[in-house]
C-alpha cells in the first residue's frame, strides 16, 4: 500500500479533530480546547486538545497522534504474532468527554489506522475504532437515540454490520472483574481490511462523522437536569469504574504506553475526579440502583419502548454549583 493512503487518512483525521472540537466547544458554550503539540523521540508526534472547567464539560479531550517506529509493541502483536518484527505507522484520533452534570453521560470514541511493513513483503493494514456511551443516570430514550445513530452509520455498509460491531463493543467494553459493561455500548471494530481500502476508509469516516449527531442531542436534553450531592457522589463512584477499565483492560492505553507515546495525552481519558467506596450498594429502588439493569448487553433497538426500569423517579432540586461535592 502506497503511503498516499496514509496521507489521506491523516488528512481526514486532522479535519475530524477540528470538527469535533468545534462541535463540543459550541455545546459547552464557555470553555475552549487548549492545544499542545508534541514529538515522539522514536518517530512521530501529535496534537492534544484538552478542555477543562467548562459550563457543561468538567474535562474533555480530543487527541490526534501519528506515531511510527521500527517494531510494533507487544500489545499489537500479542493477538497477531505474524506482525512481530515489522515497522509500523499508527495514526488516529481519540476523544473522551466528562460532563459535570451527572445526568449527562460520559462518552468516548476513536478512529485509527495502522500499516505494518516488512521489506520484501506486502504491507499489512487495518482500520479500527468506534464510540461508546457511559451514563450514570441512564434515560432509555437517550440510549435508543444513541444506538439508532450507530445503526444508521453502519446501514450503507451491509446487513448485520451494526449488529456485529454493537456486539463487539459490548464484549470489548466489559469489566470482567466487575461482571458488567462499562456503559450502554455503541460500536467497536478492529483489524478491518475486508472489501478493500476505500470501503474500509469510508466506514471509518461514517463512524467518526456520526459521533456528534449521536452525542450532542443527549447533552442538550440532560444539561438542565437538576442534581445535588447524592448524584455527584454517585457519578464520582461510577467514574472509578471508567478508570479501572482504562488501566486494566483497554488495549489503546496499553499500546500508547508501550509505543512510547506521550503519557499526558494517553491518560487524558481519565476523569478529573473519581472516588472508590468499599462494597457500595445503592438503595433498592433508587435511581442509582437502576443503572445495574443497563450494564448488560441488550438489543436496545429491538426493545424500543420497553425500558429496563421506569424513569419516573424524583430528582434532587439543588442546581449544580460548579464545584465538586
Amino acid at each position: 500500500m502506497a503511503h498516499e493512503h496514509l496521507d489521506d487518512v491523516k488528512h481526514y483525521l486532522l479535519d475530524l479533530q477540528d470538527r469535533l472540537c468545534a462541535g463540543l466547544s459550541a455545546a459547552d458554550g464557555q470553555a475552549t480546547f487548549r492545544e499542545d503539540s508534541w514529538q515522539r523521540e522514536e518517530g512521530g508526534g501529535g496534537r492534544s486538545r484538552v478542555m477543562t472547567d467548562g459550563r457543561v464539560f468538567e474535562k474533555g479531550g480530543v487527541n490526534f497522534s501519528h506515531v511510527f517506529g521500527a517494531q510494533l509493541p507487544p500489545s499489537a502483536t500479542a493477538a497477531r504474532p505474524e506482525l512481530a518484527g515489522r515497522s509500523f505507522h499508527a495514526v488516529g484520533v481519540s476523544w473522551v468527554m466528562h460532563p459535570e452534570n451527572p445526568h449527562i453521560p460520559t462518552s468516548h470514541g476513536n478512529v485509527r489506522f495502522f500499516i505494518a511493513e516488512k521489506e520484501g513483503e506486502p504491507p499489512v493494514w487495518w482500520f479500527g475504532g468506534g464510540f461508546d456511551l457511559t451514563p450514570y443516570y441512564p434515560v432509555f430514550e437517550d440510549v435508543v437515540h444513541w444506538h439508532r445513530v450507530a445503526r444508521d452509520a453502519c446501514a450503507p455498509f451491509g446487513e448485520g454490520v451494526y449488529e456485529r460491531y454493537k456486539a463487539w463493543c459490548d464484549d470489548y467494553f466489559y469489566l470482567k472483574h466487575r461482571e458488567e459493561t462499562r456503559g450502554v455500548g455503541g460500536l467497536f471494530f478492529d483489524d478491518l481490511n475486508e472489501g478493500g481500502f476505500e470501503e474500509c476508509f469510508a466506514f471509518q469516516r461514517a463512524v467518526g462523522d456520526s459521533f456528534l449527531a449521536a452525542y450532542l442531542p443527549i447533552v442538550e436534553r440532560r444539561q438542565a437536569d437538576a442534581w445535588g450531592e447524592q448524584e455527584r457522589d454517585f457519578q464520582l463512584y461510577r467514574r472509578g469504574r471508567y478508570v479501572e477499565f482504562n488501566l486494566v483492560w483497554d488495549r489503546g492505553t496499553l499500546f500508547g504506553l508501550q509505543s512510547g507515546g506521550r503519557t499526558e495525552s494517553i491518560l487524558m481519558s481519565m476523569p478529573p475526579l473519581a472516588r472508590w467506596e468499599y462494597d457500595f450498594t445503592p438503595a433498592q429502588g433508587s435511581r442509582e440502583a437502576q443503572l445495574h439493569d443497563y450494564l448488560v448487553p441488550r438489543d436496545w433497538l429491538g426493545e424500543a419502548g420497553q425500558s429496563p426500569q421506569s424513569q419516573a423517579q424524583p430528582q434532587s432540586q439543588r442546581q449544580p454549583s460548579g464545584e465538586a461535592s
